[in-house]
C-alpha cells in the first residue's frame, strides 16, 4: 500500500515538474534596444559628457568653445584656435548618464541618434573638417568620421577604417543642401572583430537623404572602449576657414540587450 502511495505522489510530483516546464517553455526573449543615454542640456549641461576638448592648447584664453545654448549644445571654433601646429579642435568626448561613464564594450551593438545643425561657415575642406568621430581612447586613428570634404563639389561623407589602417569614403551626398536646418543623424554599429558592422542614416525631416552599411571596418581595438566625439576637428591648411560652429540637440543612444 505504502508503496502504491509513493509511486503516485512520485507521478504526481513528475507530472508537476513537467507542467512547470511547460508553462516555461518557449523561446527566449528577443533582443531589444534599450535607451542607455538621453541627456538634458538645461539639466546635465557639459556634464553630459565624459570629457571635453576645449583649447587645450590655451589659444583663445578666456573664450568657451563648448556650451549650452537654449536647448542644443554649441560648439564654436574660430580661425585663431589651434591644437597643435596645423589643426584646431574643440570637441567632447564620451557619454555620461546619471554621473556614470558609459563603455561601449566589446562585442555590444549600439544605435548613436542626435540632430545636428550644419551653418554655411561650416565649409568642406580640402584637408579634413570632422564633425563626428568613434575612437577609441590612445589608440590610433578614428574607427569611423563624419566629415564634410571638397572633392570638385562639397560632399558630407563618412570614413571608416580598416584593420591595416586604411580609410575607406563613403560619399553621403552633397553638403549644402543639408546646412541651415537641422538634420537627424544615427550611426548603428556593433563593437566587434568577428560580426561588426556600421550602419548610417541622414534625415532631412521625414526624407532619408542617405543611407548605407559596411561590414570592411575594423570596430574593435582590442584595449579600453570605444567611444564617440562631437564638435570640429579642422585642419588649418585648407584655404576659406571661417569663424563657425556645430549645433546639436536630441542625443540618444541605445544598446541591443
Amino acid at each position: 500500500m505504502t508503496d502504491t502511495i509513493n509511486r503516485r505522489r512520485a507521478l504526481a510530483i513528475g507530472a508537476g515538474a513537467v507542467g512547470a516546464l511547460a508553462v516555461g517553455a518557449g523561446p527566449a526573449s528577443a533582443a531589444a534596444w534599450q535607451l542607455k543615454w538621453s541627456p538634458d542640456p538645461a539639466k546635465d549641461g557639459l556634464t553630459a559628457f565624459e570629457g571635453l576638448e576645449d583649447d587645450r592648447a590655451g589659444s583663445h584664453t578666456g573664450v568657451k568653445h563648448i556650451y549650452v545654448e537654449g536647448d542644443h549644445w554649441r560648439f564654436d571654433m574660430h580661425t585663431r584656435d589651434r591644437d597643435g601646429s596645423d589643426r584646431q579642435r574643440n570637441e567632447c568626448k564620451g557619454m555620461r548618464q546619471n554621473g556614470s561613464v558609459l563603455k561601449i564594450n566589446k562585442d555590444t551593438t549600439w544605435r548613436l541618434a542626435y540632430q545636428a545643425f550644419w551653418p554655411s561657415s561650416l565649409t568642406a575642406t580640402t584637408r579634413f573638417t570632422h564633425i563626428m568621430q568613434m575612437k577609441v581612447q590612445d589608440v590610433g586613428g578614428p574607427l569611423w568620421t563624419l566629415t564634410p570634404r571638397l572633392k570638385g563639389k562639397p560632399t558630407l561623407t563618412v570614413l571608416t577604417l580598416k584593420d591595416d589602417d586604411s580609410n575607406t569614403e563613403h560619399i553621403l551626398g552633397d553638403y549644402a543642401p543639408l546646412q541651415n536646418k537641422w538634420i537627424d543623424v544615427e550611426f548603428e554599429f556593433k563593437a566587434s572583430n568577428s560580426g561588426g558592422y556600421l550602419a548610417w542614416t541622414v534625415k532631412d525631416g521625414g526624407t532619408v537623404k542617405a543611407s548605407g552599411r559596411t561590414t570592411n571596418v575594423d570596430l574593435w581595438r582590442d584595449k579600453n572602449y570605444l567611444r564617440p566625439k562631437w564638435g570640429i576637428y579642422r585642419s588649418i591648411e585648407s584655404s576659406g576657414l571661417q569663424n563657425t560652429y556645430q549645433l546639436i540637440r536630441d542625443y540618444r543612444a541605445y544598446q541591443l540587450v
